[in-house]
C-alpha cells in the first residue's frame, strides 16, 4: 500500500446542502461538472491561503452555486483524503488528491441557487433523496460520501 505521508493533498471544504424545507423532506444538492461529464457531486473547492475552512464554505458556495445563505447544521469532526484518479490528477497537478472539511448545511428560506456563476463549475444540479445519491455520484468520491454520510446519520441529522 501506498505511504498516504508522502502525497500532496490539496486542502478543500466540502458542503453537503440540504434543502430549504429539511427537516420535513431529508434531500441533498448535488451538481454536474461542466468539466467532467456525469460528474455529479457536492459543491467543494479549495481552501485559500490564511483562509479559515468556514470562511472557504461561505466563499465556495458562492462561487460554485450562487449563494452562500445557508444555516451550518454540523460539521464532520476530522478531515477525510481521497486520491484522485490518473485521467482528474494530470489536471490537479501537482496534487495527488484532496484532504476535506465537511460541513452539513441546510439553504435558507428563500435562498436562490444559481449555478450560472462568473465561472460556472456546474451544468446542471438536482436535490436528491441521500437514498439516491449513488445513482448519480462520480465513482471516486462515493467512499469518502458514505463514510461522512453514515456520520451525520449516526449523529442523527439526516
Amino acid at each position: 500500500m501506498e505511504d498516504e505521508t508522502k502525497k500532496n493533498y490539496r486542502p478543500n471544504v466540502a458542503a453537503i446542502v440540504l434543502s430549504a424545507s429539511y427537516p420535513l423532506k431529508c434531500e441533498v444538492f448535488i451538481a454536474s461538472r461542466v468539466d467532467v461529464e456525469d460528474a455529479w457531486q457536492f459543491p467543494q473547492g479549495g481552501i485559500d491561503e490564511g483562509e479559515t475552512p468556514k470562511e472557504a464554505l461561505f466563499r465556495e458556495l458562492k462561487e460554485e452555486i450562487g449563494t452562500n445563505e445557508v444555516d451550518i447544521i454540523a460539521e464532520h469532526p476530522s478531515w477525510v483524503s481521497y486520491d484522485f484518479p490518473p485521467a482528474v490528477a494530470k489536471r490537479m497537478t501537482p496534487y495527488d488528491g484532496q484532504r476535506q472539511k465537511y460541513y452539513l448545511v441546510k439553504l435558507k428560506k428563500g435562498a436562490k441557487i444559481n449555478i450560472n456563476t462568473e465561472i460556472p463549475e456546474f451544468s446542471q444540479y438536482k436535490f436528491v433523496p441521500t437514498n439516491k445519491l449513488y445513482e448519480y455520484i462520480t465513482f471516486f468520491k462515493r467512499t469518502v460520501y458514505k463514510e461522512i454520510l453514515s456520520y451525520f446519520k449516526k449523529e442523527g441529522y439526516i
